[in-house]
Parts: C-alpha cells; sequence; structure tokens
C-alpha cells in the first residue's frame, strides 16, 4: 500500500552537464502530471509522461526537469581567420600604396568586427535521452520508496481502526443476539430506555432480529475482513477501500434502523467514528 504523498529525486551527467529530475507527488482524486522540462527536452515530453503513468495510478504529480552546463562547454568561440586575412592583406595594401608606417598588431586585429562569434554546442539528442530517461527512473524509484514508508505508517493506523471494527462487530453480534433471545422470552427492557412489547410486535421484531440482521452482522464481518486483506497489497488500493467503507456504513447504518436499542445504536456510533478515521486516511492512499 502507497500514499500519494511523496519525493523523490535523481541526476545523471551527459557530456560535461548534469541532468537533474526532482519528482512531488500529493493527494489527488486522478493522475494529475505537471512537467517543467527545458526546451532541450521538449521532444521527449510525452515519453517522460508516458514513463510516469507506468508507474503512478492516482494523485498530482510535479515533474521539474533541469539540464545544468557550465557556460565553457555548452558553448564555442569560432574566429574567422578568413575574414583577418582579408584585413591583413588590405592594411598591407594600404601602407605599401600610401606609404605609412606603423605595424598590424593584436590591438589592431581585435577590434575587427564580426571576428569572433560564440555559438551553442549542439547536444546529443540520443545520449541526453538516455541520460534524461535513467535519471528520471532513478527519481521515480525513490518516489516510490518515500510513498511507501508513508503508506506502511497509514497502513499501521488503519490496522488500528480496523481492530476496533472488529471488536465492535462482535459486539454488535452478541447484543443483537442477546436482544433476540430476550425478545423470545415476550419482553425486553433497557432500564428507562428499554422496550416493553406485546406478543404481537415480539413475533415481528423477533423474526427481524433472527433473519435480517443476521445477514447484515456477517456481511459486516466479511467487509472487516476484507478490509483487512486489502491494506496489505501493493497494488493501488485507495478507490477500493472507499468501496468497502460505503459498505461497512450501509451494514451500520441497517443494524441500527432495525434494531433501534440504546446499546446498539452506541455500537454502531462507534463503528461509524472508526470507518470516518479509516476514510480521512483513505484519501491519502494510492
Amino acid at each position: 500500500m502507497k500514499s500519494m504523498t511523496g519525493y523523490g529525486e535523481a541526476s545523471q551527467n551527459v557530456h560535461g552537464a548534469r541532468v537533474t529530475v526532482q519528482i512531488r507527488s500529493l493527494n489527488h482524486r486522478h493522475l494529475d502530471l505537471q512537467l517543467r522540462v527545458p526546451r532541450e527536452y521538449l521532444s521527449f515530453e510525452e515519453e517522460i509522461r508516458k514513463s510516469l503513468r507506468e508507474r503512478i495510478s492516482r494523485g498530482r504529480v510535479d515533474v521539474f526537469i533541469n539540464r545544468y552546463a557550465a557556460k565553457a562547454q555548452s558553448r564555442k568561440l569560432d574566429v574567422d581567420e578568413a575574414l583577418v586575412g582579408q584585413y591583413i592583406a588590405g592594411i598591407m595594401q594600404l601602407k605599401k600604396k600610401y606609404r605609412l608606417a606603423g605595424e598590424i598588431g593584436v590591438s589592431l586585429l581585435s577590434n575587427i568586427p564580426d571576428l569572433f562569434h560564440v555559438r551553442e554546442l549542439e547536444v546529443n539528442a540520443a545520449d541526453e535521452r538516455s541520460a534524461l530517461l535513467k535519471a528520471l527512473g532513478s527519481a521515480l524509484k525513490n518516489l516510490e520508496r518515500s510513498r511507501e514508508r508513508e503508506g506502511g505508517h497509514l497502513k499501521a493506523d488503519m490496522e488500528t481502526q480496523i481492530g476496533h471494527l472488529k471488536r465492535i462487530t462482535g459486539a454488535l453480534e452478541e447484543g443483537a443476539l442477546e436482544i433476540a433471545v430476550r425478545f423470545q422470552k415476550g419482553s425486553v427492557a433497557e432500564g428507562e430506555n428499554g422496550l416493553r412489547a406485546d406478543r404481537e410486535i415480539v413475533d415481528v421484531t423477533n423474526t427481524l432480529l433472527k433473519g435480517d440482521v443476521n445477514e447484515e452482522i456477517v456481511r459486516l464481518k466479511t467487509h472487516v475482513a476484507a478490509l483487512t486483506k486489502v491494506i496489505r497489497e501493493r497494488e493501488p488500493v485507495g478507490k477500493k477501500i472507499d468501496f468497502m467503507l460505503q459498505e461497512v456504513n450501509r451494514e451500520l447504518n441497517t443494524i441500527s434502523s432495525k434494531v433501534p436499542q440504546l446499546s446498539i445504536v452506541q455500537l454502531v456510533l462507534q463503528g461509524k467514528e472508526r470507518v470516518e478515521k479509516i476514510r480521512e486516511q483513505t484519501q491519502n492512499i494510492e
């Protein structure tokens, strides 16, 4: 079981540059991918999204990709030597024609317009793609470890709440059985809040208790047992747990409506409280 909250990062070197990938995930009902990639990697965006969708099924996922390179390593200075030659030839021609004095030095040549040209080095697309995907894969692994750690904490708390649900279910079963037995004897009394029924009402209520409520308690026990198993699964289970909790609530509501005894209603309220605590945790489960 994994939490939807987590963080992972990784980096990879390529041709003197460093590619970094940072991934942050948060709660969300569906999968919401938000990518920020440098211009050099725009052509890889769909491939990045595909890798993310294969590993993550739910949550808001922010991905930050950067490429860091030293300026000297990413640029090259070109000198237009042909232009230099033309300037020197032209100056020598003027010196000879007009008998000019002076030498041709570096200071003179460095002032020639457009003599130097700085250009960005082209990146090797295949190498850049390989480095990017390696960094992405490592960042995803780190994200998964983070989400699994957080999921472990959520699982421990859920196990505690499910344990309470099991005890409440057992108490409901015993309580409903006790009331059914008392109805069979022809009267029910629970202090000032108890019920007093004649034989006709007793027969009707007794039928409900022995049949319908029994079935609800059996289903309730089944749902609680299923919850215990599902939280141990490694695959995404958030939506599955949410559905099971709806079923647990349904059974609890039915039991309280069919057996409106104070002791039963109190147990149902306790059960619904535990269900709500589990539901709160489920909001952060993938």
